[in-house]
């Protein structure tokens, strides 16, 4: 059932101080589903636990109900089941037909996100990672693909990179590759095959790559950002990008750096976009 509350000491009396912002500690759990326990918003009526897509117009929603849990607060679940398009959820509480307000992170519970291998049984992978904004509230970033290329380690040697990763609902044929395209030109296209690799016990999923940076430098005029891809069935299969999201980690791209190194008058090496999709770029030294 929805919560009720009742406003009690809180029945506003002029000037005074609004109540501090409802607080919510999430728990994560390894299918992809999260569970909010927020602190009574102080208002009377049933709440809800509302999720806004950041920049949609019209506005794209979710609402939860929150329902009594221990210590006096609410509890809102997010089930795996439950489709949340990609991007960045603001979070808020919501009673009755009151303004919504947004919600400050308590705890965040990850642990079963660390080194999650979904089984892609659904033809798609679901990850949702609460996390806090740069102005201090609680935001959810929600990834939803279908299939996944999951990129484990990255090797920078040798004048190139490696990678290994790790594909999602669907099967690599002999015909797999990996695609870097330059950004802003899509005709521009380099190819590079696959080995046998990735986690231990995923053989029939996992794989591994080289890149040559020379290539890559030498196929670009000045800068560039080339995007990598993975065609598990070759140029007639399916296309899926590269990324890695299978952690805890919403935003990778200040977490995860990598040296560069230098080729002639450039200097080429990989990063993690805002979207945390894997890409290699080429800038003048």
């Amino acid at each position: 059932m929805t919560a009720v509350f009742t406003r009690g000491s809180q029945e506003a009396a002029a000037g005074e101080v609004e109540p501090p912002a409802p607080r919510a500690d999430c728990i994560a759990d390894s299918a992809g589903g999260l569970t909010f326990d927020v602190t009574d918003p102080g208002e009377a009526g049933a709440a809800h636990l509302l999720l806004r897509l950041r920049d949609s117009d019209p506005a794209v929603e979710v609402r939860l109900p929150l329902t009594p849990a221990a210590d006096g607060r609410l509890r809102a679940a997010l089930p795996s089941s439950v489709e949340l398009p990609e991007g960045r959820w603001n979070a808020y509480a919501e009673v009755e037909s009151g303004e919504p307000r947004r919600l400050v992170p308590g705890v965040n519970d990850l642990r079963s996100l660390v080194d999650r291998a979904p089984s892609g049984s659904r033809g798609h992978v679901a990850v949702r990672i609460p996390y806090a904004t740069k102005q201090g509230n609680l935001s959810v970033r929600s990834w939803l693909r279908a299939p996944h290329a999951e990129v484990g380690e990255l090797c920078i040697e040798d004048g190139g990179l490696t990678g290994q990763g790790r594909v999602y609902g669907t099967a690599l044929t002999g015909a797999a590759y990996v695609e870097a395209v330059l950004r802003g030109e899509s005709g521009r296209v380099l190819r590079a095959g696959l080995a046998p690799g990735g986690p231990a016990g995923s053989p029939e999923c996992g794989f591994a790559f080289s890149l040559r940076y020379a290539e890559l430098a030498d196929s670009v005029d000045g800068d560039g950002i080339w995007d990598l891809w993975l065609r598990p069935a070759g140029e007639g299969g399916p296309r899926i990008r590269l990324a890695r999201l299978l952690d805890d980690v919403a935003d990778k791209k200040p977490i995860f750096t990598y040296p560069v190194t230098r080729v002639d008058s450039v200097e080429v090496g990989p990063y993690y976009t805002v979207d945390n999709d894997l890409s290699v770029r080429v800038s003048e030294a």
